[in-house]
């Protein structure tokens, strides 16, 4: 580690690159759980809900930023729907 160190002190422009790929991978990371831990269609047991998709509430966004978001059920959709059920 300390090799790590002695090399950072000769080549300071290592520094920058460094700290935004320590960023870079910090923001993957709690991202990653994020979306693990508070969207439904994460799914990581898949015998315990194998079809989340259908617990969805459609009027809720599922994206990070949604603009204009208008959902409307699709007439033929419902219909398979109501003959498979």
């Amino acid at each position: 580690m300390s090799g790590f160190f002695q090399m950072l002190r000769k080549k300071k422009e290592l520094i920058p690159l460094i700290g935004f790929m320590a960023f870079a991978a910090i923001f993957a990371t709690s991202a990653s759980i994020y979306f693990l831990l508070t969207k439904k269609d994460v799914v990581l047991n898949k015998s315990w809900n194998p079809e989340p998709w259908e617990n969805i509430d459609p009027s809720k966004p599922q994206k990070l930023i949604t603009i204009n978001q208008k959902w409307k059920p699709v007439e033929e959709l419902q219909k398979v729907k109501s003959l498979t059920k």
